[in-house]
């Protein structure tokens, strides 16, 4: 059972293709979409989405999740453009919920609190 000191919050993320100003040149409709919920991503029914540009969107997508301070770049830059410079399309990830996760149901590494420091010296270099 998870206590109020074992949570964290992420955000459920939407991922959206838009047409830029440049043509597509890869295989991306503008309006497909997929969730991010947890550390799943779920597609509609049927829906597809280029493994290549879903290799670009990967490294943000924990970042998004994770509420972030106002004047970060992290909170207010939502589009991002396909990886090939030859197309037009961009990836808007807009967040869309809020979910409450336990740290002891997410993995099975224990919850090591930091010890108490000891007064004295600091230890920066």
């Amino acid at each position: 059972m998870a206590s109020k000191k074992d949570t964290f919050v992420l955000y459920d993320l939407k991922v959206e293709t838009l047409e830029g100003s440049r043509p597509f040149v890869c295989s991306h409709r503008a309006g497909d979409s997929f969730l991010v919920v947890g550390e799943n991503l779920v597609f509609p029914e049927g829906g597809s989405f280029s493994m290549y540009s879903l290799s670009a969107l990967l490294p943000l997508l924990p970042a998004k999740q994770r509420p972030t301070d106002p004047n970060d770049w992290m909170t207010t830059d939502a589009e991002i453009a396909c990886p090939d410079p030859n197309c037009g399309a961009l990836f808007r990830v807009t967040r869309v919920g809020r979910r409450t996760f336990s740290h002891a149901e997410a993995t099975a590494v224990p919850l090591q609190r930091p010890a108490a420091k000891e007064s004295g010296g600091d230890s920066h270099p």
